[in-house]
């Protein structure tokens, strides 16, 4: 599990066949072979450490629904080691397993000064979007502020324009997570997808407190 919360910014310095190598900028401290790292909020499995220099193997179901597959050398990513018990929860719970990608439609300075990224909304992951609700974007923990039908929007303070690789141009394909216990909850609620005993309602999620 992770925050979502971005420790440090790495640069894709090799590829070769499913092997992805990233030179983080800070090195991590006393880095452990088969540890959990998040590449641009993609869980990956570290099997090499030298330095800064971090080995990973990509999967190809993980580069077919992320978007690792299409960053070229010297493209910058995200990078946040998982998350330890007893560690302050300053974002919100992700899971480190990309939902799918989505394309930014449009990054822009609002006239309040705010900054605003308008993403893609895919219609897999739309019904566990809500707004006020918290969604993962290349790895990094923000909170849906407007909401439409085709498209989602967040809001990007400045420390995380500093601090992540989160992309400022209109066109490139993001990574999204949409929050864990709104998956629970759809998937509970789908009729098609009946669970055993008695089935999950609206009045049972009311009595039990959860709404």
């Amino acid at each position: 599990m992770f925050t979502g919360l971005v420790e440090t910014l790495g640069t894709i310095v090799g590829r070769r066949d499913l092997a992805l190598v990233v030179e983080s900028d800070v090195p991590f401290q006393d880095p452990e072979i088969g540890e959990s790292i998040a590449v641009n909020g993609c869980c990956l499995t570290l099997e090499k450490a030298d330095g800064k220099r971090l080995t990973f193997h990509t999967l190809a179901e993980t580069l077919k629904r992320t978007n690792l597959s299409q960053l070229a050398i010297g493209e910058r990513v995200d990078l946040e080691r998982a998350l330890r018990l007893g560690d302050r929860l300053g974002g919100h719970l992700v899971q480190g397993h990309v939902d799918t990608t989505a394309n930014v439609r449009q990054f822009r300075k609002m006239d309040d000064g705010d900054w605003e990224m308008e993403i893609e909304l895919p219609a897999g992951i739309a019904p566990e979007v809500v707004l006020k609700g918290s969604i993962a974007v290349d790895g990094v923990s923000l909170t849906v502020c407007r909401l439409e039908k085709s498209c989602f929007a967040v809001r990007l303070i400045p420390e995380t324009r500093k601090r992540t690789a989160l992309t400022l141009r209109a066109g490139k394909q993001v990574n999204l997570e949409s929050d864990v216990i709104g998956k629970y909850v759809c998937h509970l609620l789908r009729p098609e997808e009946p669970t055993p005993g008695r089935p999950i309602t609206m009045e049972r999620l009311a009595e039990a407190g959860l709404l």
